[in-house]
């Protein structure tokens, strides 16, 4: 059991070091060519380290309670730690193609709902607050009427990356 639950622990450490160390342990296996290009991050540390933890430790429990000795744990945890390098690695390849990445434009603003800072005046600015990609984005704000501190507004257009043309929206 011993053996098992080392394969288990070292598998945590390893995941461990991945995480802190952060890329350079992955380094090792660019250097022997066995890179991002090898079988496309399949044989990345957090797969590693996921089937070894499982493989230990699921060896582990099937040994300690189960009459069937090394050979049944062995049957146990290839597939446990097999399962476990799969999920391991298909949620490394969906947090790698996680969006665009690309910042939003001036022009994505247009259309957004906000409210305002500060009061603006007729054809004078005050502030706005509006998201922006789902963050809150405050920007100088013009209007061709007055518009009291608070009110709903909607962007009509940007005039500048820091200023937007606002209308009050009527309830």
């Amino acid at each position: 059991m011993a053996w098992f639950l080392g394969f288990g622990g070292a598998g945590i450490v390893l995941l461990v070091l991945s995480l802190v160390l952060d890329g350079v342990l992955e380094g090792l296996f660019d250097a022997v060519g066995l890179g991002d290009g090898f079988l496309d991050g399949l044989l990345s540390l957090p797969v590693i380290a996921g089937f070894l933890s499982m493989f230990g430790f699921a060896g582990a429990i099937a040994l300690g309670t189960t009459g069937w000795g090394a050979v049944g744990a062995v049957a146990i945890g290839v597939p446990a730690g097999g399962a476990t390098g799969w999920l391991a690695y298909r949620l490394s390849r969906a947090l790698m193609r996680d969006g665009s990445g690309a910042a939003p434009r001036g022009d994505d603003v247009i259309g957004a709902a906000g409210s305002v800072v500060t009061a603006i005046p007729a054809d004078g600015y005050g502030e706005v607050l509006v998201r922006l990609a789902g963050q809150p984005v405050k920007l100088a704000a013009r209007s061709g009427v007055p518009v009291a501190r608070g009110a709903e507004v909607w962007v009509e257009a940007a005039l500048s990356q820091t200023a937007v043309a606002v209308r009050p929206v009527e309830r």
